[in-house]
């Protein structure tokens, strides 16, 4: 998509989450991809006239490619695609890129780069856990004095932008912390973290490197150790414990009581 020209833009129903802007189409055609980056869970697409698509792919969202040599004729309106492909980019090397979500819980807008700047959800946004600024000694003045569980702590993208649920989960089990534990007790009273937090840190970015070469995909063939192993005895050698499920915050949380602390 980088470097490429979006030639047209179908929207096959009027909102994902939000309605589409009256002039979504308009301020993407005939516009130059210069280039593609990812912020906390959103995707950042910055157009040549300077405005940025700023989408989020929701619970379902996810994006497909159909590449077609450049001079083939255009498909029609409902050509090869599923009732869930809503929208779709027509670039000028002939492929069309097509956003597919069936519960309809992602977004796309235009933004200014002012507008960008602006965002309520950006200003916001801690750091990104694979940037090499993250470390313990940033994520102990996010967690100091924090009274609220580990878990939910870590799910504040005010604290690390873009770690998911189930990543929270992942690298809490490989630092053997509970994901009960008061997030405030990784942090010594002089302010520096104790030496699990530097643990943890390591955990995170383990797990999201791990998930990263698996495509964020689930199933029979996943690399996690807790998630969605209710009942199951924990993975960890020589432990021998049984995979718990709690609700925090109205999410699913997977642990082992055993060697989680």
């Amino acid at each position: 998509m980088a470097k490429q020209r979006i030639v047209r833009v179908v929207t096959r129903r009027g909102n994902l989450r939000y309605e589409f802007l009256p002039d979504f189409s308009r301020r993407l055609e005939g516009q130059i991809v210069r280039r593609v980056q990812r912020r906390a869970k959103y995707l950042v697409v910055a157009l040549g006239s300077g405005d940025v698509l700023l989408m989020h792919l929701g619970m379902s969202g996810s994006f497909r490619i159909v590449r077609r040599g450049v001079g083939r004729r255009a498909p029609s309106e409902d050509e090869d695609y599923d009732k869930h492909d809503h929208v779709i980019f027509e670039m000028s090397n002939g492929a069309r890129v097509i956003f597919n979500d069936p519960r309809r819980f992602g977004f796309m807008t235009v933004l200014s780069p002012a507008e960008l700047h602006q965002h309520s959800t950006f200003r916001a946004l801690g750091p990104e856990p694979l940037a090499r600024r993250f470390g313990a000694a940033e994520l102990a003045k996010e967690l100091k004095g924090r009274r609220t569980p580990l878990k939910i702590a870590l799910l504040d993208q005010r604290v690390v932008a873009g770690l998911g649920n189930i990543y929270v989960s992942e690298a809490l089990h490989r630092a053997r912390l509970s994901p009960k534990r008061r997030a405030s007790t990784l942090v010594a009273r002089t302010a520096e973290p104790m030496p699990a937090l530097d643990d943890l840190v390591e955990a995170i970015k383990d797990v999201l490197k791990v998930a990263i070469r698996n495509q964020y995909r689930t199933g029979a063939n996943d690399p996690f150790l807790v998630y969605d192993r209710e009942g199951e005895r924990c993975l960890r050698r020589g432990c021998g414990g049984t995979i718990k499920r709690i609700v925090q915050g109205g999410r699913s949380t997977f642990f082992c009581p055993v060697c989680q602390r």
